[in-house]
Protein backbone atom coordinates (compact mmCIF):
# COMPACT_ATOMS: atom_id res chain seq x y z
CA UNK A 1 0.00 0.00 0.00
CA UNK A 2 1.36 3.40 -1.00
CA UNK A 3 1.67 5.81 1.92
CA UNK A 4 3.56 9.02 2.60
CA UNK A 5 6.23 6.85 4.24
CA UNK A 6 7.40 5.80 0.78
CA UNK A 7 8.12 9.42 -0.17
CA UNK A 8 9.70 10.18 3.20
CA UNK A 9 12.09 7.25 2.71
CA UNK A 10 13.05 8.42 -0.78
CA UNK A 11 13.81 11.87 0.62
CA UNK A 12 15.34 10.61 3.87
CA UNK A 13 16.51 6.96 3.56
CA UNK A 14 16.99 6.60 7.30
CA UNK A 15 13.31 7.36 7.94
CA UNK A 16 11.59 4.55 9.86
CA UNK A 17 7.92 4.20 8.99
CA UNK A 18 5.58 4.49 11.96
CA UNK A 19 2.54 2.94 10.31
CA UNK A 20 0.59 6.13 10.92
CA UNK A 21 1.47 7.76 7.61
CA UNK A 22 -1.59 8.56 5.46
CA UNK A 23 -2.39 6.34 2.49
CA UNK A 24 -1.76 7.97 -0.91
CA UNK A 25 -4.64 7.17 -3.25
CA UNK A 26 -2.94 8.51 -6.41
CA UNK A 27 -0.16 10.80 -7.59
CA UNK A 28 -1.32 13.58 -9.92
CA UNK A 29 0.01 16.71 -11.57
CA UNK A 30 -3.28 18.30 -12.64
CA UNK A 31 -5.21 19.80 -9.74
CA UNK A 32 -8.46 19.10 -11.60
CA UNK A 33 -7.75 15.37 -11.23
CA UNK A 34 -7.17 15.56 -7.48
CA UNK A 35 -9.39 13.50 -5.22
CA UNK A 36 -9.27 12.55 -1.55
CA UNK A 37 -5.90 11.13 -0.53
CA UNK A 38 -3.92 12.28 -3.57
CA UNK A 39 -0.36 13.54 -3.61
CA UNK A 40 -0.09 16.59 -5.87
CA UNK A 41 3.12 17.31 -7.78
CA UNK A 42 3.65 21.03 -8.42
CA UNK A 43 5.25 21.13 -11.87
CA UNK A 44 6.41 24.47 -13.24
CA UNK A 45 5.85 24.37 -16.99
CA UNK A 46 6.47 26.95 -19.67
CA UNK A 47 3.04 28.53 -19.27
CA UNK A 48 1.56 27.18 -16.04
CA UNK A 49 3.10 26.87 -12.59
CA UNK A 50 1.64 24.05 -10.51
CA UNK A 51 2.53 25.92 -7.32
CA UNK A 52 -0.37 28.26 -8.11
CA UNK A 53 -2.77 25.32 -7.73
CA UNK A 54 -1.54 23.72 -4.51
CA UNK A 55 -4.27 25.38 -2.44
CA UNK A 56 -6.87 24.12 -4.92
CA UNK A 57 -5.40 20.61 -4.70
CA UNK A 58 -5.63 20.67 -0.91
CA UNK A 59 -9.21 21.93 -1.12
CA UNK A 60 -10.03 18.95 -3.35
CA UNK A 61 -8.65 16.51 -0.79
CA UNK A 62 -4.93 16.13 -1.50
CA UNK A 63 -3.01 15.04 1.59
CA UNK A 64 0.40 16.22 0.39
CA UNK A 65 2.15 18.21 -2.32
CA UNK A 66 5.67 18.02 -3.73
CA UNK A 67 6.77 21.64 -4.14
CA UNK A 68 9.98 23.51 -4.93
CA UNK A 69 9.46 26.34 -2.43
CA UNK A 70 7.59 26.99 0.82
CA UNK A 71 4.05 28.23 0.27
CA UNK A 72 1.70 30.20 2.52
CA UNK A 73 -1.48 28.56 3.67
CA UNK A 74 -3.18 26.40 6.25
CA UNK A 75 -0.97 23.32 5.91
CA UNK A 76 2.13 21.77 7.42
CA UNK A 77 5.52 22.14 5.73
CA UNK A 78 8.54 19.83 5.73
CA UNK A 79 11.60 21.29 4.00
CA UNK A 80 13.80 18.50 2.64
CA UNK A 81 16.18 20.80 0.77
CA UNK A 82 19.88 20.53 1.57
CA UNK A 83 20.91 22.52 4.63
CA UNK A 84 17.41 22.74 6.09
CA UNK A 85 16.97 21.22 9.57
CA UNK A 86 14.27 18.56 9.65
CA UNK A 87 11.76 18.57 12.52
CA UNK A 88 11.39 15.39 14.53
CA UNK A 89 8.99 13.76 14.47
CA UNK A 90 7.91 14.81 10.98
CA UNK A 91 4.74 16.93 11.16
CA UNK A 92 2.04 15.05 9.29
CA UNK A 93 -1.48 13.92 10.02
CA UNK A 94 -4.48 12.48 8.26
CA UNK A 95 -6.36 15.75 8.75
CA UNK A 96 -3.79 18.41 7.84
CA UNK A 97 -2.19 18.42 4.38
CA UNK A 98 1.57 18.84 4.12
CA UNK A 99 3.90 20.49 1.61
CA UNK A 100 7.08 18.50 0.99
CA UNK A 101 9.61 21.11 -0.13
CA UNK A 102 12.32 19.63 -2.38
CA UNK A 103 14.89 21.06 -4.76
CA UNK A 104 13.33 19.37 -7.82
CA UNK A 105 9.78 17.95 -7.55
CA UNK A 106 10.05 16.09 -10.88
CA UNK A 107 13.33 14.42 -9.94
CA UNK A 108 11.77 13.29 -6.65
CA UNK A 109 8.65 12.07 -8.48
CA UNK A 110 10.84 9.97 -10.78
CA UNK A 111 12.99 8.65 -7.94
CA UNK A 112 9.89 7.72 -5.96
CA UNK A 113 8.38 5.94 -8.98
CA UNK A 114 11.65 4.07 -9.55
CA UNK A 115 11.71 2.93 -5.92
CA UNK A 116 8.05 1.88 -6.05
CA UNK A 117 8.56 -0.19 -9.21
CA UNK A 118 11.60 -1.85 -7.59
CA UNK A 119 9.38 -3.23 -4.82
CA UNK A 120 7.68 -5.66 -7.19
CA UNK A 121 8.88 -8.70 -9.14
CA UNK A 122 6.77 -7.64 -12.10
CA UNK A 123 8.00 -8.27 -15.65
CA UNK A 124 7.86 -5.06 -17.69
CA UNK A 125 7.07 -4.85 -21.40
CA UNK A 126 8.04 -1.48 -22.88
CA UNK A 127 6.50 -0.21 -26.11
CA UNK A 128 7.85 2.66 -28.19
CA UNK A 129 7.82 3.92 -31.77
CA UNK A 130 6.50 6.83 -33.80
CA UNK A 131 2.97 5.45 -34.25
CA UNK A 132 0.84 2.65 -32.88
CA UNK A 133 2.10 2.73 -29.29
CA UNK A 134 -1.25 3.09 -27.57
CA UNK A 135 -3.13 0.53 -29.68
CA UNK A 136 -0.23 -1.91 -29.24
CA UNK A 137 -0.26 -1.35 -25.47
CA UNK A 138 -4.00 -1.92 -25.26
CA UNK A 139 -4.01 -5.07 -27.39
CA UNK A 140 -0.92 -6.49 -25.70
CA UNK A 141 -2.62 -5.97 -22.34
CA UNK A 142 -5.73 -7.74 -23.64
CA UNK A 143 -3.61 -10.71 -24.77
CA UNK A 144 -1.52 -10.98 -21.61
CA UNK A 145 -4.56 -10.59 -19.36
CA UNK A 146 -5.83 -13.94 -20.65
CA UNK A 147 -3.08 -15.69 -18.69
CA UNK A 148 -1.47 -13.17 -16.31
CA UNK A 149 -2.50 -10.49 -13.83
CA UNK A 150 -1.44 -7.58 -16.02
CA UNK A 151 -1.02 -3.86 -15.37
CA UNK A 152 -1.01 -1.25 -18.14
CA UNK A 153 -0.09 2.40 -18.08
CA UNK A 154 -3.39 4.30 -18.29
CA UNK A 155 -4.35 6.65 -21.11
CA UNK A 156 -1.46 8.57 -22.59
CA UNK A 157 0.73 8.54 -19.48
CA UNK A 158 3.83 7.66 -21.46
CA UNK A 159 6.28 10.51 -20.81
CA UNK A 160 8.93 11.30 -18.21
CA UNK A 161 6.15 13.14 -16.37
CA UNK A 162 3.20 10.83 -16.98
CA UNK A 163 4.70 7.36 -16.70
CA UNK A 164 6.13 7.91 -13.18
CA UNK A 165 2.65 8.80 -11.95
CA UNK A 166 1.25 5.70 -13.66
CA UNK A 167 3.76 3.40 -11.96
CA UNK A 168 2.19 4.04 -8.56
CA UNK A 169 -0.71 1.91 -9.80
CA UNK A 170 1.49 -1.19 -9.57
CA UNK A 171 0.40 -3.65 -6.89
CA UNK A 172 1.92 -6.88 -5.52
CA UNK A 173 -0.46 -9.12 -7.47
CA UNK A 174 0.67 -7.80 -10.85
CA UNK A 175 2.76 -10.31 -12.82
CA UNK A 176 3.26 -8.28 -16.01
CA UNK A 177 3.22 -4.56 -16.77
CA UNK A 178 2.69 -3.16 -20.27
CA UNK A 179 4.09 0.36 -20.43
CA UNK A 180 3.96 2.86 -23.28
CA UNK A 181 7.12 4.97 -23.65
CA UNK A 182 7.25 8.25 -25.57
CA UNK A 183 9.96 10.84 -26.03
CA UNK A 184 9.86 14.61 -26.32
CA UNK A 185 13.64 14.91 -26.66
CA UNK A 186 16.41 12.28 -26.94
CA UNK A 187 17.39 10.62 -23.67
CA UNK A 188 13.89 10.43 -22.23
CA UNK A 189 13.24 6.80 -23.18
CA UNK A 190 16.55 5.88 -21.53
CA UNK A 191 15.27 7.64 -18.40
CA UNK A 192 12.01 5.68 -18.53
CA UNK A 193 13.89 2.41 -18.99
CA UNK A 194 16.17 3.12 -16.05
CA UNK A 195 13.03 3.77 -14.02
CA UNK A 196 11.01 0.75 -15.15
CA UNK A 197 13.62 -1.93 -16.01
CA UNK A 198 11.87 -3.53 -19.02
CA UNK A 199 12.74 -7.10 -20.05
CA UNK A 200 10.77 -7.09 -23.29
CA UNK A 201 10.85 -4.15 -25.69
CA UNK A 202 8.55 -3.61 -28.67
CA UNK A 203 9.35 -1.06 -31.39
CA UNK A 204 6.47 -0.23 -33.74
CA UNK A 205 8.06 1.87 -36.50
CA UNK A 206 10.12 5.02 -36.86
CA UNK A 207 8.64 8.03 -38.63
CA UNK A 208 9.14 11.77 -38.78
CA UNK A 209 7.31 12.51 -35.51
CA UNK A 210 9.27 15.10 -33.46
CA UNK A 211 11.66 15.66 -36.38
CA UNK A 212 11.50 19.41 -35.80
CA UNK A 213 12.93 18.96 -32.29
CA UNK A 214 15.20 15.98 -32.89
CA UNK A 215 16.75 17.55 -35.99
CA UNK A 216 17.20 14.39 -38.08
CA UNK A 217 15.73 10.96 -38.66
CA UNK A 218 18.97 9.51 -37.32
CA UNK A 219 18.38 11.29 -34.02
CA UNK A 220 14.83 9.93 -33.83
CA UNK A 221 16.08 6.40 -34.51
CA UNK A 222 18.72 6.77 -31.79
CA UNK A 223 16.09 8.03 -29.32
CA UNK A 224 13.69 5.14 -29.99
CA UNK A 225 16.63 2.72 -29.90
CA UNK A 226 17.18 3.57 -26.24
CA UNK A 227 14.53 0.97 -25.37
CA UNK A 228 16.32 -1.97 -27.00
CA UNK A 229 19.68 -0.73 -25.70
CA UNK A 230 18.33 -0.98 -22.15
CA UNK A 231 17.12 -4.58 -22.44
CA UNK A 232 19.04 -7.27 -20.51
CA UNK A 233 20.69 -10.26 -22.18
CA UNK A 234 17.82 -12.51 -21.05
CA UNK A 235 15.29 -10.09 -22.55
CA UNK A 236 13.58 -9.94 -25.94
CA UNK A 237 13.63 -7.10 -28.49
CA UNK A 238 10.55 -7.33 -30.73
CA UNK A 239 11.32 -5.47 -33.96
CA UNK A 240 9.32 -4.57 -37.08
CA UNK A 241 10.79 -6.53 -40.01
CA UNK A 242 9.02 -4.17 -42.44
CA UNK A 243 10.89 -1.07 -41.21
CA UNK A 244 14.60 -0.91 -42.08
CA UNK A 245 15.21 1.75 -39.43
CA UNK A 246 13.77 -0.48 -36.73
CA UNK A 247 15.68 -3.52 -37.97
CA UNK A 248 18.86 -1.46 -37.73
CA UNK A 249 18.38 -1.48 -33.96
CA UNK A 250 19.12 -5.21 -33.79
CA UNK A 251 22.84 -4.57 -33.45
CA UNK A 252 22.41 -2.34 -30.40
CA UNK A 253 20.96 -4.77 -27.89
CA UNK A 254 22.13 -7.71 -25.84
CA UNK A 255 18.60 -9.14 -25.90
CA UNK A 256 17.29 -11.88 -28.17
CA UNK A 257 15.78 -10.52 -31.40
CA UNK A 258 12.25 -11.50 -32.44
CA UNK A 259 10.87 -9.99 -35.66
CA UNK A 260 7.34 -9.49 -36.94
CA UNK A 261 5.80 -8.07 -40.10
CA UNK A 262 4.39 -8.90 -43.51
CA UNK A 263 7.78 -10.10 -44.71
CA UNK A 264 8.01 -13.90 -44.84
CA UNK A 265 11.50 -13.67 -43.37
CA UNK A 266 10.06 -12.42 -40.08
CA UNK A 267 9.76 -14.79 -37.12
CA UNK A 268 6.06 -13.95 -37.02
CA UNK A 269 4.31 -12.79 -40.18
CA UNK A 270 0.88 -12.37 -41.72
CA UNK A 271 -0.67 -12.57 -45.18
CA UNK A 272 -4.10 -12.87 -46.82
CA UNK A 273 -5.15 -9.68 -45.06
CA UNK A 274 -8.76 -8.66 -45.51
CA UNK A 275 -10.17 -5.43 -44.12
CA UNK A 276 -13.85 -5.70 -43.28
CA UNK A 277 -14.19 -2.00 -42.57
CA UNK A 278 -15.63 -1.28 -39.15
CA UNK A 279 -16.34 -5.00 -38.69
CA UNK A 280 -12.64 -5.72 -38.24
CA UNK A 281 -9.93 -7.62 -40.09
CA UNK A 282 -9.09 -11.15 -41.15
CA UNK A 283 -5.62 -12.52 -41.84
CA UNK A 284 -3.49 -15.63 -41.66
CA UNK A 285 -0.76 -15.62 -39.04
CA UNK A 286 2.42 -17.69 -39.48
CA UNK A 287 5.00 -18.71 -36.89
CA UNK A 288 7.26 -21.62 -37.68
CA UNK A 289 5.00 -24.54 -38.49
CA UNK A 290 1.95 -22.85 -36.98
CA UNK A 291 -0.58 -21.20 -39.31
CA UNK A 292 -3.68 -19.60 -37.80
CA UNK A 293 -6.69 -17.94 -39.42
CA UNK A 294 -7.43 -14.87 -37.30
CA UNK A 295 -10.51 -12.68 -37.20
CA UNK A 296 -10.18 -9.67 -34.91
CA UNK A 297 -12.28 -6.57 -34.15
CA UNK A 298 -9.43 -4.26 -35.15
CA UNK A 299 -10.03 -1.44 -37.60
CA UNK A 300 -7.91 -1.05 -40.73
CA UNK A 301 -5.27 -3.12 -42.50
CA UNK A 302 -2.53 -1.40 -40.49
CA UNK A 303 -3.99 -3.06 -37.38
CA UNK A 304 -2.44 -6.34 -38.53
CA UNK A 305 0.89 -4.99 -37.28
CA UNK A 306 -0.75 -4.20 -33.94
CA UNK A 307 -1.98 -7.78 -33.72
CA UNK A 308 1.46 -9.12 -34.65
CA UNK A 309 3.13 -7.09 -31.90
CA UNK A 310 0.73 -8.29 -29.23
CA UNK A 311 1.10 -11.86 -30.48
CA UNK A 312 4.90 -11.57 -30.43
CA UNK A 313 4.83 -10.52 -26.77
CA UNK A 314 2.56 -13.45 -25.97
CA UNK A 315 4.93 -15.85 -27.72
CA UNK A 316 7.92 -14.34 -25.90
CA UNK A 317 6.12 -15.17 -22.66
CA UNK A 318 5.33 -18.74 -23.79
CA UNK A 319 1.59 -18.15 -23.84
CA UNK A 320 -0.69 -20.70 -25.47
CA UNK A 321 -2.19 -20.00 -28.87
CA UNK A 322 -5.67 -20.29 -27.36
CA UNK A 323 -4.91 -17.49 -24.91
CA UNK A 324 -3.29 -15.29 -27.56
CA UNK A 325 -6.18 -15.66 -30.00
CA UNK A 326 -8.70 -14.98 -27.23
CA UNK A 327 -6.87 -11.75 -26.45
CA UNK A 328 -6.77 -10.67 -30.09
CA UNK A 329 -10.54 -11.09 -30.25
CA UNK A 330 -11.10 -8.98 -27.16
CA UNK A 331 -13.71 -6.38 -28.10
CA UNK A 332 -12.98 -3.93 -25.27
CA UNK A 333 -9.61 -2.86 -26.62
CA UNK A 334 -9.42 0.94 -26.35
CA UNK A 335 -8.34 2.01 -29.81
CA UNK A 336 -8.20 5.65 -30.76
CA UNK A 337 -10.06 5.20 -34.05
CA UNK A 338 -13.78 5.20 -33.29
CA UNK A 339 -16.91 5.76 -35.32
CA UNK A 340 -19.91 7.91 -34.46
CA UNK A 341 -23.07 9.17 -36.17
CA UNK A 342 -22.71 12.52 -37.95
CA UNK A 343 -24.94 15.02 -39.76
CA UNK A 344 -27.42 13.79 -42.40
CA UNK A 345 -26.96 10.15 -41.39
CA UNK A 346 -23.26 10.36 -42.17
CA UNK A 347 -20.61 8.36 -40.35
CA UNK A 348 -17.70 10.06 -38.57
CA UNK A 349 -14.39 8.19 -38.31
CA UNK A 350 -12.76 9.89 -35.35
CA UNK A 351 -8.97 9.60 -35.55
CA UNK A 352 -8.49 13.12 -34.26
CA UNK A 353 -6.07 12.47 -31.40
CA UNK A 354 -2.87 12.93 -33.39
CA UNK A 355 -1.37 12.61 -36.85
CA UNK A 356 1.83 11.97 -38.73
CA UNK A 357 2.40 10.78 -42.31
CA UNK A 358 2.34 7.07 -41.47
CA UNK A 359 -0.80 7.15 -39.35
CA UNK A 360 -2.62 9.43 -41.80
CA UNK A 361 -1.89 7.10 -44.71
CA UNK A 362 -3.18 4.21 -42.59
CA UNK A 363 -6.37 6.15 -41.81
CA UNK A 364 -6.90 6.87 -45.51
CA UNK A 365 -6.45 3.17 -46.26
CA UNK A 366 -9.21 2.43 -43.75
CA UNK A 367 -11.42 5.07 -45.33
CA UNK A 368 -10.89 3.45 -48.73
CA UNK A 369 -12.27 0.16 -47.37
CA UNK A 370 -15.56 1.70 -46.22
CA UNK A 371 -18.70 2.10 -48.35
CA UNK A 372 -20.06 5.55 -49.15
CA UNK A 373 -18.73 8.87 -50.40
CA UNK A 374 -15.41 9.61 -48.72
CA UNK A 375 -14.79 12.96 -47.04
CA UNK A 376 -11.38 13.70 -45.51
CA UNK A 377 -11.08 16.47 -42.93
CA UNK A 378 -7.33 16.73 -42.41
CA UNK A 379 -5.45 19.14 -40.18
CA UNK A 380 -1.80 20.10 -40.08
CA UNK A 381 0.77 17.45 -39.19
CA UNK A 382 3.13 19.23 -36.80
CA UNK A 383 6.81 18.87 -35.87
CA UNK A 384 7.90 17.37 -39.20
CA UNK A 385 10.85 19.71 -39.69
CA UNK A 386 12.37 19.68 -43.16
CA UNK A 387 9.90 16.96 -44.23
CA UNK A 388 6.93 19.21 -43.51
CA UNK A 389 5.96 20.15 -47.08
CA UNK A 390 6.76 16.84 -48.83
CA UNK A 391 4.90 14.89 -46.14
CA UNK A 392 1.74 16.94 -46.54
CA UNK A 393 1.97 16.67 -50.33
CA UNK A 394 2.32 12.89 -50.04
CA UNK A 395 -0.95 12.82 -48.13
CA UNK A 396 -2.55 15.00 -50.79
CA UNK A 397 -1.75 12.49 -53.51
CA UNK A 398 -3.29 9.68 -51.49
CA UNK A 399 -6.38 11.80 -50.77
CA UNK A 400 -6.91 12.17 -54.52
CA UNK A 401 -6.92 8.37 -54.86
CA UNK A 402 -9.36 7.74 -52.01
CA UNK A 403 -11.64 10.73 -51.41
CA UNK A 404 -14.34 12.66 -53.18
CA UNK A 405 -14.18 15.66 -50.81
CA UNK A 406 -11.31 17.26 -48.87
CA UNK A 407 -11.45 19.92 -46.17
CA UNK A 408 -7.91 21.00 -45.28
CA UNK A 409 -7.55 22.63 -41.85
CA UNK A 410 -4.57 24.85 -41.04
CA UNK A 411 -1.76 26.59 -42.92
CA UNK A 412 0.27 23.43 -43.60
CA UNK A 413 -2.76 21.47 -44.77
CA UNK A 414 -2.94 23.74 -47.81
CA UNK A 415 -0.14 21.58 -49.25
CA UNK A 416 -2.48 18.58 -48.92
CA UNK A 417 -5.14 20.49 -50.83
CA UNK A 418 -2.76 21.71 -53.54
CA UNK A 419 -1.35 18.25 -54.17
CA UNK A 420 -4.77 16.60 -54.14
CA UNK A 421 -5.91 18.98 -56.88
CA UNK A 422 -2.68 18.40 -58.81
CA UNK A 423 -3.37 14.66 -58.58
CA UNK A 424 -6.87 14.97 -60.00
CA UNK A 425 -9.31 15.85 -57.21
CA UNK A 426 -11.76 18.48 -58.45
CA UNK A 427 -11.07 21.97 -57.02
CA UNK A 428 -14.82 22.26 -56.49
CA UNK A 429 -14.56 19.44 -53.95
CA UNK A 430 -11.71 20.98 -51.96
CA UNK A 431 -12.11 23.58 -49.21
CA UNK A 432 -9.73 25.31 -46.80
CA UNK A 433 -10.28 26.31 -43.17
CA UNK A 434 -7.94 28.18 -40.86
CA UNK A 435 -8.68 26.11 -37.73
CA UNK A 436 -11.00 23.52 -36.24
CA UNK A 437 -13.68 26.03 -35.23
CA UNK A 438 -14.00 27.62 -38.67
CA UNK A 439 -13.90 24.19 -40.31
CA UNK A 440 -17.23 23.08 -38.84
CA UNK A 441 -19.59 25.15 -41.03
CA UNK A 442 -17.43 24.38 -44.06
CA UNK A 443 -17.89 20.66 -43.41
CA UNK A 444 -21.61 20.98 -42.69
CA UNK A 445 -22.16 22.74 -46.01
CA UNK A 446 -20.58 19.89 -47.98
CA UNK A 447 -21.87 16.77 -46.25
CA UNK A 448 -24.35 14.54 -48.06
CA UNK A 449 -26.41 11.65 -46.68
CA UNK A 450 -24.42 8.47 -46.03
CA UNK A 451 -21.02 10.18 -46.32
CA UNK A 452 -18.09 8.69 -44.44
CA UNK A 453 -16.04 11.47 -42.83
CA UNK A 454 -12.47 10.94 -41.64
CA UNK A 455 -11.27 13.54 -39.12
CA UNK A 456 -7.55 13.57 -38.38
CA UNK A 457 -4.78 16.01 -37.50
CA UNK A 458 -2.02 16.66 -35.00
CA UNK A 459 -3.07 17.07 -31.38
CA UNK A 460 -2.22 20.77 -31.46
CA UNK A 461 -4.83 21.32 -34.17
CA UNK A 462 -7.63 20.26 -31.76
CA UNK A 463 -9.50 18.34 -34.43
CA UNK A 464 -11.49 16.74 -31.61
CA UNK A 465 -13.49 19.98 -31.52
CA UNK A 466 -14.79 19.16 -34.98
CA UNK A 467 -15.85 15.70 -33.81
CA UNK A 468 -17.65 17.24 -30.83
CA UNK A 469 -19.42 19.82 -32.99
CA UNK A 470 -20.55 17.32 -35.61
CA UNK A 471 -21.45 14.78 -32.94
CA UNK A 472 -24.28 16.96 -31.71
CA UNK A 473 -26.36 15.48 -34.54
CA UNK A 474 -26.31 12.11 -32.79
Amino acid sequence: MLTLAHFFQVLMPEYAATGDEPVVSAVVMDSREVGPGCLFVAYKGEQVDGHDFVADAFARGAIAALVARPLPGDHATIDFRAGQPLPYPLPFSVTTPVCLVVSDPIAILQASARAWRARFAVQVIGITGSVGKTSTKELTHAVLAQQFNTFKSPGNRNSVLGLPMALFGLEPQHQKAVLEMAMYVPGEIATLCEMTQPEIGVVTLVGAVHLERAGSMEAIVAAKRELVEALPAHGVAILNRDDDRVMGMAGYTAARIFTYGLDERADLWADRIESRGLAGIRFVLHHGRDHLHIQAPLIGRHSVHTALRATAVGLALNMSWDSIVRGLQHTAVELRVVSAPGPKQSLIIDDSYNANPESTLAALNLLEDLPGRKVAVLGDMLELGYLEEPSHRLIGRRVADVCQVLIAVGPRARWIAEEAVNAGLSPDHVALATDAVTAVPVIEARIQPQDVILIKGSYGMRMDRIVTALGRYD
